[in-house]
């Protein structure tokens, strides 16, 4: 959950370090630091500085020159934000230095046995225990210094070393932790994202787990921790560096949540196939008959992605008719769940690198699983994991709040939902419904956008409020997760759902006025049951703001929203409550893009 950034080549290395930083800062980070050295001019020079980049770089000298360096941006998990519990971590010596994203499992019997020896330990981080290691080892060359070191660790790690007796090199390791290499002209870059990379290079390698890297200003080679050479092409990225600008907004989750439109446009572009009204999925490497063999569907995802699971398994269960669920991959991986040849397993992730689904991934592999994944980063290491999956489309997304990729995401799960009905008993006329519904998505996006003034207007209304309830039925329940996350996430406001059915047996004793419900009614089979439960709601004198298709008498307030089919309709329906979310945190003076004690890519456990 951290962010890495290196460099060595010819240029001055500071500013460098200090704008990757800022364009990973999006993540969400408590405290920075920056070290530089350069083979003309030997040692190791640290700054660092809890807080903000900006606070990094107002205490960085103007002669802090250097043209090979690290740095680094930390969320913290062992210590307090401080300075100096910031990376990089310095040796006693101060010739070894390393910046770290991950958790060492068995940090604390490292440390105990360092002491012993007489290592005194200046923070309370997992990572000093790395530094000191790499400094005590025995082997005359940093690779072998750097190999010695994370042998004896247990845990997750992605790691960049200096050493002030190698100033010509950079070393770098990942294990469950992402290291991405950015490849130059006599120069190359290392980070954690390649959104600290984009302005300066699109040519990218990334790292397996169990791969070491040696980064020289003119080359690059790459290697395991045994020390076996490994074969790495450079890859081209899509996403140009204009893409992390605000573009004109105040923020980037007000940028992104406009950017859906396009977005989903992306998603079914090239995929549609109108003459048998089905889609093309390359990615998917699944025939007909090995689809049909399918008997259970199971999604696996974290927060915004579990959400998105959860309408994913609704629409394969409706148009492919597959038992399909969706799980927290964090809860997954721990039940000892039995793995069924039969089912096949989705993998849902923005990033590519949760950690919690990465692990589910590698267990349900050990376990002969067939494994697909839904991302949104090509060549994440999910997408690398799995069997064979679906590219989300939605470009990068850099505000902490997930809004895009969501709804791109539950948009790949209907073209899966449509590609499996179709090869069993979805009808042509079915399927024909289904494409035309996708096709229409986009323009109905930019229809529920465009009432954001008073969408604005009712978050301003409801801002004060304590607590909300979110409720909706079978297709609406999961929007109305999606939403009470979104309002916990950006306004710290807290926020509950409940299936709407489930009032009467107990929720209907938070009804007050002081306590107002959020309503996802659908003109669907199930609004005469919705409606009753607005009835209920009233009758305890709650307030009531809808999100329905057609007005709706017992509400406060109804946002309306464009029709689509049924099983699409859920799709839509969470658009106006990402706006509610952010116009409600904006009244509150709350730091939409970085909401407190959040991070964007949670790659820790």
């Amino acid at each position: 959950m951290c962010g890495i950034v290196g460099y060595i080549g010819k240029r001055d290395v500071a500013p460098l370090l200090l704008e990757g930083l800022q364009r990973l800062e999006y993540r969400g980070y408590d405290s920075a630091g920056i070290v530089v050295t350069s083979p003309k001019a030997p040692g190791l020079k640290m700054v660092k500085a809890k807080g903000r980049v900006r606070d990094l770089e107002a205490k960085v000298p103007a002669r802090f020159k250097g043209t090979t360096g690290i740095a680094h941006t930390r969320w913290a998990t062992h210590g307090a934000p401080s300075d100096v519990n910031a990376h990089p971590h310095m040796s006693a010596d101060n010739k070894v230095a390393v910046v770290h994203n991950g958790i060492i499992d068995n940090a604390a019997d490292l440390r105990r046995k360092l002491e012993a020896d007489g290592v005194e330990f200046l923070s309370e981080t997992d990572t000093e225990v790395l530094t000191h290691l790499i400094a005590r080892a025995g082997a005359d060359k940093l690779e072998d210094k750097v190999r010695q070191a994370v042998r004896l660790i247990e845990g997750t790690y992605g790691i960049a070393v200096l050493h002030a007796d190698f100033p010509d090199r950079i070393v770098v390791a990942r294990n469950g932790s992402p290291v991405v290499l950015g490849i130059g002209e006599k120069e190359m870059f290392v980070a954690s994202d390649i959104a600290a990379l984009v302005m300066h290079t699109r040519q990218i390698v990334t790292l397996d787990d169990g791969e070491m890297a040696t980064l020289k200003a003119d080359d690059f080679r790459t290697y395991t921790t045994e020390g076996t050479r490994t074969t790495a092409e450079p890859t081209t990225v899509e996403w140009e560096a204009e893409s992390y600008d605000m573009g004109g907004h105040d923020t980037y989750m007000h940028k992104e949540i406009f950017e859906q439109a396009d977005a989903v446009d992306r998603v079914l572009r090239g995929r549609i196939d109108d003459r048998f009204s089905t889609v093309h999925l390359g990615g998917l490497n699944l025939d007909a008959r090995e689809a049909r063999q399918i008997r259970r569907v199971k999604i696996l995802g974290c927060g915004t992605s579990y959400h998105a699971g959860l309408i994913g398994a609704q629409m394969i269960e409706e148009l492919a008719r597959i038992p399909a669920d969706a799980e927290p991959a964090s809860e997954f991986r721990y039940r000892n769940a039995v793995v069924d040849p039969d089912t096949l397993y989705v993998a849902v992730s923005q990033s590519g690198e949760t950690y919690d689904v990465l692990a589910a991934v590698q267990e349900l592999k050990r376990k002969g699983a067939r494994v697909f994944g839904v991302v949104n980063v090509v060549g994440s290491a999910i997408a690398r994991e799995a069997d064979a999956g679906i590219y989300v489309h939605a470009g990068p997304e850099v505000c902490v709040v997930s809004t895009k990729c969501f709804t791109n995401t539950t948009v790949a799960f209907a073209l899966l939902a449509l590609h499996l009905g179709r090869t069993r008993d979805l009808s042509v006329r079915d399927g024909k419904r289904i494409i035309e519904g996708l096709r229409r998505l986009p323009d109905q996006i930019t229809e529920i956008l465009k009432q954001e003034e008073q969408i604005k207007e009712l978050a301003e209304l409801y801002a004060h409020a304590r607590s909300m309830l979110f409720i909706g039925r079978v297709r609406g329940y999961p929007v109305a997760r999606e939403a009470s996350l979104k309002l916990k996430e950006v306004s710290y406001i807290h926020a509950e759902a409940y299936p709407a059915s489930e009032l009467k047996h107990g929720p209907l004793a938070l009804i007050e006025p002081a306590l107002p419900t959020v309503a996802i009614i659908p003109d669907d089979d199930l609004l005469e049951k919705n409606r009753a439960a607005l009835e209920e709601i009233k009758a305890r004198e709650g307030k009531i703001l809808a999100v329905a298709h057609r007005h709706q008498e017992k509400a406060d307030q109804t946002i309306l929203v464009p029709k689509n089919e049924d099983e699409l309709d859920p799709i839509l329906m969470g658009i106006p409550l990402q706006l509610l979310a952010y116009h409600t945190a904006k009244a509150l003076g709350r730091d939409i893009d970085k909401p407190r004690n959040l991070a964007k890519s949670v790659t820790v456990e």
